[in-house]
């Protein structure tokens, strides 16, 4: 009596008895039952929202992703699945979606969309900020073929969000380390700067790797480190970052580093500086994306306060 079950075919095989069954086990969804007192993690929640499809659906989405190895995903998602069905409970999506064979695997024993169309399905469906941050750590765990991507919206084109794919796909980086460092990029690369490298190495007057810089431009000697909630908590990271930068200032590099707290455009006024100072002429990007609401890209901003 440890693992989950769908209750009536439990029932009928002899596993359990309907009093055992009320006793031991809570349910999870419709006759979809888990052990009293068992803490459900993501794939056990991913499993049982499967049993519940009679395990007749497909997982994709941000279960499908983390199922592939994707970090950063929360236990207490929505589990997305592809299934004709229209009821879903609680902490189900489900997505009346065309699937060809060609775009499912299995994973741990659950059918599930393969790394090319959990891409196709997360650059559709997700905003743009979050799909790339989910699409970044997707490539960083189970490389996928954007060629292929581009493939499946050529198989469904006209389907919902493949335009928002299209234009999410080709600034996917695997490099990104975490979904704060993709937000940051795409900050810097909507903004109008030339597009950041991802995890570079910098080396010390021997040759050895003095540290690897979350992003930056190598070209102009500088970089972009995002410092999250362990840089504050880790002490030993903390006194090696002290040591560290002072080296990197010698060697010519100059690393900006960014909190969540700092303003969007704190941040990227910071880097404008700091690009222009190393020799950038601001003809080296694409104009800056307008969606939303007006924000004038770097090189305007900074001849507007030039004029002034």
């Amino acid at each position: 009596m440890g693992e989950i079950l769908i209750g009536t075919e439990a029932i009928a095989a002899g596993v359990v008895t309907r009093h055992e069954l009320q006793r031991w086990y809570r349910p999870v969804f419709r006759n979809v039952h888990a052990p009293k007192g068992q803490t459900l993690r993501l794939y056990d929640r991913t499993y049982a929202a499967w049993l519940w499809t009679h395990r007749e659906g497909v997982v994709t989405g941000l279960a499908a992703s983390a199922l592939h190895g994707a970090e950063w995903v929360d236990d207490d998602i929505a589990i997305e699945l592809i299934w004709d069905y229209i009821r879903t409970p609680p902490g189900i999506t489900v997505r009346h979606e065309r699937l060809a064979d060609d775009e499912i695997t299995c994973v741990a024993g659950i059918p599930v969309t393969t790394p090319a169309r959990t891409a196709f399905d997360l650059g559709r469906f997700l905003p743009r900020r979050q799909a790339l941050g989910r699409l970044d750590a997707l490539m960083h765990a189970c490389p996928f073929v954007t060629d292929d991507v581009l493939m499946l919206a050529e198989r469904y084109r006209g389907a919902r969000g493949v335009a928002m794919l299209k234009d999410v796909l080709p600034l996917v980086d695997g490099g990104a380390a975490s979904l704060p460092e993709s937000r940051l990029r795409l900050t810097y690369i909507d903004a109008g700067l030339p597009r950041p490298t991802t995890q570079i190495p910098i080396l010390d007057e021997w040759g050895r790797v003095l540290r690897t810089v979350d992003m930056g431009w190598e070209e102009f000697q500088v970089a972009s480190e995002y410092d999250g909630g362990q840089h504050q908590t880790d002490r030993a990271q903390y006194v090696k970052d002290l040591r560290v930068l002072p080296k990197l200032a010698q060697l010519g590099w100059d690393v900006m580093r960014v909190i969540k707290e700092d303003r969007e455009h704190d941040v990227i006024e910071r880097a404008c500086r700091a690009l222009r100072a190393r020799g950038w002429d601001g003809r080296l990007c694409p104009p800056p994306r307008t969606a939303g609401r007006r924000t004038p890209p770097a090189e305007t901003a900074f001849r507007q306060r030039k004029s002034a």
